[in-house]
């Protein structure tokens, strides 16, 4: 989602649901080449904008069988629902207010655990072992949990990444934070190779020259070490530049290079795809704390922000997300069409530095929505079929898509899962943010709904298997073969 560049905190307080109730409790805190873009193949249109507020519809082979509502004090329209990782038995949600530590060890009965009230958009959050990392994209006051906004040209306004300790999942203690340049809209964990410390290639954007802390040209991510034996050791280890001649300078509907929006990282294979703003690259990250871009590519015609990455299985294929109005507008209809606010795909070609991704075709959701729902591709994740390339994604207003790129000229979707508007008579922002496949079912943020836990009838989609990983970042990619 485009970043709000707001205001920045030391104090953490806890919202824990129990069986009698809710228990506040106060916990304290440490201080490219040019892509040519084609039409893809087209599937009937299913229309979609008839469906009534909250009617749900799908094809035969996705039913719910879950849904947890926003709890207090998430349960505010502006509380939006973001990214989630996955650990165990347990799924994160980030939030706008903070976080929230969910059980899945039954998907049809989730419970919620904890709920930390730590304001700051947009709470992105990623896992490793006892460790929480979360992303602050808005400027605030300082750097504690209940900080205020307060303007980024105020050179003691704070953004940056938070650590919290979650060994205690009812009790979550906020332990280190570290200030990046223009704060972290999204970050991806990329484990060390020496296994004793963990990096987040951190991804933000936007620079403003009465910004003291973000200075344009921002043409750089940061790297944040974090040893893993000491946490509190957490620093700014390197901010590689990725463009060192200047990204896309943008145009008019498309947006010009300061950052990166999202990194997805392919750890066993030394690679990383970053959607850029105006750019999508792909890099060879090695060397960890210092990555290298190896390929460059451009969509100069359909594609208005290149917003997240997805590789295949086999690391021989990249996904790239449009986010076409931010996240915040119509755009899954005719008067847009199949080629604005879609997927990209593209093929890896080559080996070593000699790789470069050509464009092969275009996906979109069949669906047309109303002018109330916000829509355009978002945040999913690969299901494990052995041989074949599916993946589940979100479309905020517009639900939750399976689809099949395995044919990378000819993706097809082969279920959906999606709620009418919020509301038929204005566009309230909402739907599903991140929708990821863990370990048997589909997991959806949803920004205004909750935790919505779908079932897919694996039969429907030859190959398929349940794949049970211990961990899941999304963006830091897992080879589900191992």
């Amino acid at each position: 989602m485009i970043r709000f560049t707001a205001s920045r905190s030391r104090q953490l307080r806890i919202v824990s649901l129990a069986a009698t109730g809710l228990l506040l409790a106060s916990v304290a805190t440490a201080t490219g080449a040019q892509a040519t873009p084609r039409l893809s193949a087209e599937p009937a249109t299913v229309d979609a904008a008839g469906l009534g507020v909250d009617q749900i519809s799908s094809s035969p082979n996705i039913r719910q069988i879950a849904n947890l509502p926003k709890q207090a004090p998430f349960d505010t329209e502006s509380a939006f629902g973001t990214d989630m990782a996955f650990q165990g038995p347990f799924a994160y949600v980030g939030n706008y207010n903070g976080f929230v530590i969910y059980n899945i060890a039954n998907p049809s009965k989730p419970k919620i655990m904890s709920q930390v009230l730590c304001p700051g958009s947009q709470n992105d959050v990623s896992v490793y072992g006892d460790l929480l990392f979360l992303s602050t994209d808005s400027s605030r006051s300082d750097d504690s949990c209940n900080s205020v906004s307060q303007s980024a040209s105020v050179k003691e306004s704070w953004e940056g990444i938070k650590v919290f300790d979650i060994s205690d999942k009812e009790n979550p203690r906020y332990i280190k934070s570290v200030e990046t340049d223009c704060g972290s809209h999204t970050h991806t964990l990329v484990p060390g190779k020496d296994g004793t410390s963990v990096y987040l290639y951190v991804s933000s954007y936007s620079p403003t020259a009465s910004f003291p802390d973000c200075q344009p040209p921002h043409d750089s991510i940061s790297i944040v070490k974090v040893p893993l034996n000491q946490p509190t050791d957490a620093a700014v280890v390197s901010t590689p530049n990725l463009f060192p001649d200047g990204g896309y300078p943008g145009r008019p509907g498309g947006s010009a290079t300061t950052g990166c929006h999202d990194i997805t990282a392919y750890p066993e294979k030394d690679l990383a795809a970053g959607a850029c703003m105006g750019d999508g690259i792909l890099m060879d990250i090695s060397d960890r704390e210092a990555p290298r871009v190896i390929n460059q590519v451009r969509d100069t015609v359909n594609f208005a922000f290149w917003h997240s990455a997805t590789f295949n299985n086999t690391g021989t294929k990249v996904i790239f997300t449009d986010e076409l109005g931010g996240g915040g507008a119509a755009t899954c209809n005719t008067t847009v069409g199949p080629n604005r606010g879609a997927d990209a795909i593209y093929d890896i070609t080559g080996s070593g530095d000699a790789r470069t991704m050509v464009f092969r075709s275009y996906f979109k959701i069949p669906r047309d929505n109303s002018s109330t729902e916000n829509c355009v591709a978002h945040n999913g994740s690969l299901i494990p079929v052995p041989g074949r390339d599916i993946m589940v994604q979100a479309w905020y207003q517009g639900g939750i898509s399976v689809w099949d790129f395995t044919d990378s000229a000819a993706p097809r979707e082969i279920g959906y899962w999606e709620r009418g508007p919020i509301s038929d008579t204005h566009l309230v922002l909402g739907g599903a943010w991140s929708s990821y496949y863990y370990n048997g079912n589909i997991f959806s943020s949803d920004i205004q709904k909750g935790l919505d836990v779908l079932e897919i009838d694996q039969a429907s989609i030859p190959g398929a298997e349940t794949r049970h990983f211990t961990r899941l970042n999304v963006q830091t990619q897992p080879d589900y073969r191992d």
